[in-house]
């Protein structure tokens, strides 16, 4: 998504990137091309279009790129997500425009039923290797499973749920893995769309009644958006969700290191193995090749 990139020069120069390093190394086969989605308004895919011919000029694969227009995907989003808002917004009300933080929530209820699988991306990301190894992790999904995200890797979550812990001693709630369930992070996701149409489970879980129900239970209140939503019904129902390796989403931020947290924040951040995909969350520098 990239909205009002003339006015954001520092926005736009890191979604360049971000987009530089995908198409740098992706290579999805003979006859496969790669589809970008860019959700955009007018001037920001004026933009975008000439940015993506510099880019692709050392591209050597085929590739399609489709603009949707950011103002006609939240006009049909809003009536799908508005109940949800006041739980995962930072604004004390209801916004229209907050409406397309939840995109990924209702996503395969938008799109056209030709899509059934779609990877969703934050711009603020560096991809090490070929975009289409994350695709494969779509096979990888257990029965049930419509959503493939990876862990939060701060105690974001253990400090959401502060009250639910609580009153919960024994909980796993907010805990750092490997035992415990410290929330999602929505920078990376695969959505099943087809499955996620399917699933009677996850589309129950949409209606406004089940939403207000979990955040009672949870003594929930967000901010992140589609996260937020995510990492609460993670809570409680896990088999909804393929949890990818650290490595496909490997944050960066440290924000909460230093702000109440440092006693157990390397528990969350650590991450083993080769990095796949860096994320360079609340604006944080991403390590030079």
């Amino acid at each position: 998504m990239l909205t009002k990139a003339e006015r954001r020069a520092g926005l736009w120069a890191r979604a360049a990137e971000s987009l530089r390093s995908l198409l740098r190394g992706a290579r999805l086969g003979p006859r496969r091309p790669l589809a970008l989605h860019l959700l955009t308004d007018p001037p920001s895919a004026a933009l975008a279009r000439g940015t993506l011919r510099q880019l692709t000029q050392h591209h050597d694969g085929p590739y399609q790129v489709i603009f949707h227009d950011v103002n006609e995907l939240t006009e049909k989003l809003f009536p799908l997500v508005e109940s949800m808002q006041k739980h995962f917004s930072a604004g004390s009300g209801t916004y229209y425009s907050d409406s397309i933080f939840f995109l990924s929530v209702a996503m395969h209820r938008i799109m056209p039923k030709e899509i059934s699988r779609i990877i969703q991306l934050d711009l603020d990301l560096k991809h090490m290797t070929n975009i289409r190894e994350l695709f494969e992790e779509f096979d990888n999904f257990s029965e049930g499973n419509v959503i493939g995200i990876a862990r939060e890797m701060q105690p974001v979550y253990r400090h959401t749920f502060w009250q639910f812990r609580q009153e919960n001693p024994k909980t796993r709630v907010g805990d750092p893995p490997p035992d415990g369930l410290p929330g999602f992070n929505s920078g990376v996701m695969l959505l099943d769309l087809e499955a996620m149409r399917q699933s009677q489970l996850y589309n129950q879980l949409l209606e406004p009644a089940r939403v207000q129900q979990l955040t009672e239970k949870y003594h929930f209140r967000g901010h992140l958006g589609d996260q937020d939503f995510f990492t609460m019904i993670g809570m409680e129902h896990p088999e909804l969700f393929h949890v990818l390796d650290c490595t496909w989403n490997r944050q960066l931020c440290t924000w909460w290191n230093d702000h109440g947290y440092s006693d157990v924040f390397d528990a969350y951040f650590r991450c083993d193995g080769q990095v796949k995909i860096y994320h360079g969350n609340c604006n944080t520098p991403i390590p030079e090749d």
